[in-house]
């Protein structure tokens, strides 16, 4: 049991469970049966994971948002990772980006 776990850290993680439900669900079921037609990597479902862990859940899911709005026929395509946090530190390594 944590002895000073506070209640704002509490509703953050309990937000962030809230907001990842649907991609998870959506990558067990749905991702499936469409194939592997992504335009971009890493994939959009990927790209919205990564970015509510490293830039929070509202932040990170507008990043998601505005990349699933990207996703279309005339759309761009190739590498499009997630831009690092406010500190420098990448998801990835956790240390400074160069």
């Amino acid at each position: 049991m944590r002895a000073s776990t506070s209640p704002t850290t509490m509703a953050s993680v309990a937000l962030r469970w809230v907001v990842k439900l649907p991609i998870w669900a959506y990558r067990l079921t749905l991702s499936s049966f469409l194939g592997n037609a992504c335009r971009y990597h890493p994939t959009c479902s990927v790209y919205a994971l990564e970015a509510i862990d490293t830039h929070g859940p509202l932040r990170g899911g507008l990043l998601a948002l505005k990349r699933i709005g990207r996703c279309h026929p005339w759309g761009g395509s190739g590498v499009d990772p997630v831009p690092l946090s406010t500190d420098g530190t990448s998801l990835q390594t956790g240390r400074l980006k160069t």
